[in-house]
């Protein structure tokens, strides 16, 4: 499960991501509204806890944006001003549900857990490509009938390049959705486990579906 954080407070983002990475969530955060309009159509996110007020574009024109272009990932507002119309209007324009600041992290977590849940009710846990299926909740992949064996991180890998099937994954967006760094270590590190990912998944099968962009990262397509 992957969620967004925008939140412009550097320390209040923080304090959510660790609590959220402990539950077992990949986390990405933004500090501003400019930067966090597009993430939704670059990433599929499992859930999003959005602050309100925001430097750029503020959280309910975000909400509004998002589900006029018909993106329907689940959002939790967060806002210091928590009176019974202001949360009217947050849910109005679009969000799941509003968490008041101060908030307990403890109840931040479960609403973000009770999120991802009504939204996995609403699409299949199983990502396809040609004859490769993923099961995201039994972490099963089976190519044309035969399992594969993956380990941790290279379930992770090919969940996100499933999910982002069609377009190009650069090594540091691969290094930033699949490790959580927000920087390149200078090593080989998405190389090497590109290549145990596509002995297992594309080594003895056709067509190949794990393909290089040289100079530029990888994509998972047909052909």
């Amino acid at each position: 499960m992957r969620v967004l954080v925008v939140e412009d407070e550097k320390k209040t983002a923080s304090f959510i991501r660790k609590a959220l990475q402990s539950e077992g969530f990949a986390v990405d955060v933004c500090h501003n509204g400019d930067e966090a309009m597009s993430a939704p159509s670059a990433t599929p996110y499992d859930a999003i806890v959005l602050d309100i007020m925001l430097p750029g574009r503020d959280g309910l024109s975000l909400v509004r944006q998002w589900r006029q272009s018909r993106n329907a990932t689940p959002v939790l507002l967060l806002s210091a001003r928590g009176s019974v119309g202001e949360r009217i209007e947050g849910l109005d324009a679009g969000a799941d549900d509003y968490l008041p600041k101060p908030f307990a992290l403890a109840e931040l977590a479960a609403r973000v857990r009770a999120l991802t849940r009504r939204g996995s009710d609403n699409k299949s846990p199983v990502l396809r490509l040609a004859d490769l299926s993923l099961d995201t909740v039994t972490r099963q992949a089976h190519r044309a009938g035969r399992e594969i064996e993956l380990t941790t991180r290279e379930f992770r890998l090919l969940e996100f390049l499933l999910r982002s099937a069609g377009r190009l994954c650069a090594r540091t967006m691969i290094l930033e959705k699949v490790w959580d760094y927000d920087f390149d270590p200078g090593t080989n590190l998405v190389d090497v486990y590109i290549k145990r990912l596509r002995e297992k998944i594309d080594a003895d099968f056709h067509p190949k579906l794990l393909h290089t962009v040289r100079g530029a990262g990888y994509v998972m397509r047909e052909t």
